[in-house]
């Protein structure tokens, strides 16, 4: 007896069928080379979501104040002995992981007695003649901090100033004015308009660097925090949270401290979480007694700004 023959419809759907294969066995194919072109994400970085400031390190248990010196050398030790190395700022910094952030701008024009000196001299000064150790000292006196704090200091040339904001991918500031000064002596130039802008290194450091003729230093104390205020949150970007590990590591070799960069990144996971406050004072200062002299003595009630 002869086989049976296939029914049409049963050649029709395995014909179908061979089609719908062979145009899986493409598909696939064509997805294969696409892969290789725009390579899937990795799942495990999709799974773990933006990091966040929590993810840097575990938090200090208790209150770290940390003196923060922005030196006016380029780089650590390019001071000479003819022209050594000032402060040209000063921020005494308390990062609490159960309290705001807070910052005390200390007036670089701030009258200090020292020991053994006939007349007071600046606090600004006292870097060039003691170092970080002894512009701690005095900032813990006039501030009147506790017995052997501040526990921690930083001490920023402007070099490290610029490969920070440069590592960070650049600040958006907005200057109050156009600024313009020429130091022919440092080969030094600010060029800088007003207006809200992106900056770069160079451009932070001219913002922070130029005084104004009336109340220059005043005023460089109210950029000074502007910058900070965005230099904070821009590293508080997911982007550079992951950053931030290799970025203290680079600048190493460029700051002088005795943080660790584990401790760096313990109080920089207090100071980047979400919703954290940022309070900004500055040291009172009584007025200028005499027009030719900057120093300025520091008001009675000084001690009253540092958090207890």
């Amino acid at each position: 007896m002869a086989p049976a023959q296939p029914r049409p419809q049963r050649r029709t759907r395995e014909r179908a069928a061979l089609r719908l294969l062979a145009a899986g066995l493409g598909l696939a194919s064509s997805l294969a080379l696409l892969g290789l072109i725009w390579p899937e994400s990795d799942r495990s970085a999709r799974d773990q979501g933006p990091p966040n400031a929590a993810d840097l390190a575990e938090p200090p248990s208790r209150a770290i104040s940390v003196l923060l010196i922005g030196s006016d050398a380029d780089e650590l030790g390019a001071g000479t002995a003819a022209t050594p190395a000032n402060s040209d700022a000063l921020l005494l910094v308390q990062v609490n992981p159960e309290g705001p952030l807070q910052l005390l701008s200390l007036p670089v024009e701030a009258a200090v007695q020292l020991p053994g000196d006939k007349k007071p001299v600046a606090l600004g000064s006292l870097y060039k003649r003691g170092g970080p150790a002894l512009v701690a000292g005095a900032a813990a006196q006039l501030v009147g901090l506790p017995q052997a704090q501040p526990d921690r200091y930083v001490v920023l040339p402007r070099a490290a100033l610029r490969d920070l904001v440069n590592g960070i991918g650049r600040v958006e500031l907005s200057p109050d004015r156009s600024m313009r000064y020429t130091d022919k002596t440092q080969n030094y130039m600010i060029r800088l308009e007003g207006g809200l802008q992106v900056m770069d290194g160079k451009q932070v450091e001219q913002l922070l660097r130029f005084r104004d003729e009336a109340n220059g230093e005043e005023r460089r104390r109210d950029r000074q925090q502007m910058a900070v205020e965005s230099v904070l949150r821009q590293m508080a970007q997911s982007q550079q949270l992951q950053q931030l590990p290799a970025l203290l590591q680079q600048l190493q070799g460029q700051v002088e401290t005795n943080l660790t960069r584990s401790e760096a990144l313990s109080l920089l996971a207090v100071a980047l979480r979400p919703g954290e406050r940022l309070e900004f004072r500055t040291l009172p200062l009584k007025p200028q007694q005499q027009p030719n002299n900057l120093l300025r003595a520091v008001d009675a009630q000084a001690q009253q700004a540092w958090p207890n």
